[in-house]
């Protein structure tokens, strides 16, 4: 047992003695010391039932004959931060989760782990450790909220602007304010937490049924018992995660992530995770996928169904038999369950062919994400297409800029934006925001407001999986690493083609170059702290805003080397040194 080292002969008498003073007895110590990651707390309604997990958790390792010892991660509810500076913190605290567990489970010589997160970067941190750390290892998440009436989180973001719009009246938005979030879990559509831990049964890290079952079934429970069974089982199999996370297990993940419309964050996570593994996953490897996986899904909000129905309909390991039997997914891959994916799905059937649909009659042929390049994008953009009006895929508009969400939420609510406009929301990529906040504020105000049909949206920040309408996000190379986004102007005229995957700036490149000669970049202001250290280091979008081993390496690999900087614009070759140094560093 790898615990050994701190627990077997005289020397290690005095580590015995303090966990004696934990309460453990000497046979606990001599058994495997299975860490129980647990991501609980009282902020999050995906979390605030996690120590019952915990305790299920616990007693199948019990039962299975380990010695569980909990303890928790950090949490942050992006909801609850959307909007303000809170947002800052959201996708940085994937770092720290994924730090904070390699501590844990290196400095207490654990022999196994069990990760129970919930939502959003819970889940792609804890992949990034049980990587980094290639423990034998296994997920199970809270599970989704319910949906009562259809509604959700987004329902109350979109409700919210038709409120200021006099689309709806107070008493009717209190309503939907009350019922949308009826209990514990997850947001209940296809975000990005439920993306994340659909994908983790996909990627072969979780039994099936953990991304589906709702928070407050029964079955939940069960499963968590079950999970902490298993983890025992991989124990004594030595079964770790470098022999699941395969390159092919990374495509079977994208594959199934085009087949059930995910998040557009699931591109950036997946990215960071295969990182984690010493992967690459190139920005067109996701168009490759996508034009051959038909989208068989259209959950909220491309749709109207919710997680508890893909839960009903046969739920994630139904949508991976129907891409097996179009033989999109390599059957070969290794999963938690001891057996490959292919041999995991044999008798998974689609129970409701409205929710899962076949791959001969899907919703569109080709996968709910897609990546876009041009000049406004020539390391990538992207977009959750599924959730995209047909009469906004080809797009052209002109730009309404913005140097921050802020700004474009003021002018969106003051009923500012107009149709046919582009909202442009710049200097919120990963080091310029810094953090690469979530837009579903000014998304939902969009939609809110009637005009998804009308209005694009594009960002060097991010997209909740809440958003829908041709929301573009990741724009790399971002704007303070001097990438073409910083230099749009009012009125520009910008061309979407989310069919052909492209995004232009309609502008000669002889004006490109006047304007990067004479337009300085957008000074950061000061930082301290966590953020401070967070923006020195941090890659771009397509890299997955991983962090850097050290500033010198996030200069070479922010990409923005793709945008041609001089003069004034200069400061751009250094990427997101540009930010930090502005920021008085």
């Amino acid at each position: 047992m790898q615990s050994d080292v701190m627990k077997t002969g005289v020397e290690n008498a005095p580590k015995r003695a303090l966990l004696k003073a934990v309460g453990y007895t000497d046979e606990q110590i001599k058994k495997p010391l299975v860490g129980i990651v647990n991501s609980f707390n009282e902020v999050v309604p995906g979390h605030y039932q996690l120590n019952m997990i915990a305790r299920a958790v616990k007693d199948g390792v019990l039962e299975a004959g380990g010695t569980p010892m909990e303890f928790n991660t950090i949490a942050v509810c992006d909801g609850l931060s959307m909007g303000h500076e809170g947002m800052k913190y959201s996708l940085c605290s994937r770092e720290l989760i994924a730090d904070s567990v390699e501590c844990m489970a290196r400095a207490h010589a654990f022999d196994a782990l069990v990760f129970i997160p919930n939502c959003d970067k819970t889940v792609p941190g804890m992949l990034m450790a049980a990587a980094r750390l290639d423990l034998p290892c296994i997920f199970v998440s809270g599970g989704p909220m319910l949906s009562e009436k259809s509604r959700d989180l987004n329902t109350v973001f979109e409700a919210a602007a038709a409120c200021v719009s006099g689309q709806i009246d107070a008493a009717a938005l209190a309503d939907i304010e009350d019922s949308a979030c009826p209990g514990c879990g997850s947001c209940s559509g296809m975000f990005t937490a439920n993306s994340m831990n659909c994908l983790t049964e996909a990627i072969g890290l979780a039994l099936p049924g953990n991304g589906t079952i709702p928070a407050v079934s029964a079955k939940r429970t069960r499963l968590a018992k079950v999970t902490g069974r298993q983890v025992m089982e991989l124990w004594q199999l030595d079964l770790r995660p470098s022999a699941i996370l395969s390159a092919a297990a990374f495509r079977n993940a994208l594959t199934v992530d085009m087949a059930l419309g995910c998040s557009t964050n699931s591109v950036l996570h997946l990215i960071a995770i295969a990182n984690e593994c010493g992967m690459a996953i190139e920005m067109k490897t996701v168009n490759e996928i996508s034009e051959k996986t038909p989208n068989l899904c259209r959950l909220a909000p491309a749709g109207a169904h919710h997680i508890q129905d893909l839960d009903a309909a046969g739920g994630v390991y139904a949508v991976i038999a129907e891409l097996v039997s179009a033989g999109l997914i390599d059957r070969s891959c290794r999963t938690v369950s001891g057996q490959s994916i292919g041999e995991a799905v044999q008798g998974m059937t689609i129970l409701d062919a409205e929710v899962i649909r076949s791959c001969a009659g899907p919703y569109a042929a080709s996968g709910g994400l897609a990546v876009l390049f041009g000049n406004l994008a020539p390391c990538g953009a992207v977009v959750k297409r599924s959730a995209v009006k047909p009469e906004m895929m080809c797009f052209t508009g002109s730009a309404r800029v913005f140097d921050g969400e802020e700004e474009a939420i003021q002018a969106i609510y003051g009923q500012q934006v107009k149709k046919g406009d582009v909202v442009v929301i710049r200097y919120e990529g990963p080091a310029g925001g810094p953090g690469m906040r979530e837009m579903l504020s000014p998304t939902s105000a969009i939609a809110g407001m009637g005009l998804d049909a009308d209005v694009a949206l594009i960002t060097d920040g991010r997209f909740s999986g809440a958003t829908r309408g041709a929301a573009i996000g990741h724009i790399s190379p971002e704007a303070a690493a001097g990438g073409l986004i910083a230099y749009i102007q009012d009125g520009d005229q910008i061309s979407i083609d989310i069919n052909n995957y492209s995004i232009e700036l309609l502008v000669g490149e002889g004006e490109i170059e006047r304007r990067r000669q004479s337009t300085p970049l957008k000074p950061q202001a000061a930082l301290k702290g966590y953020l401070r250290r967070y923006q020195q280091s941090v890659l771009s979008a397509d890299k997955g805003a991983v962090l850097a081993l050290g500033s010198a390496a996030a200069v070479a690999a922010t990409g923005a080397g793709a945008a041609a900087a001089t003069g004034a614009g200069a400061a751009a070759a250094t990427g997101a040194g540009a930010a930090p140094s502005a920021a008085g560093q």
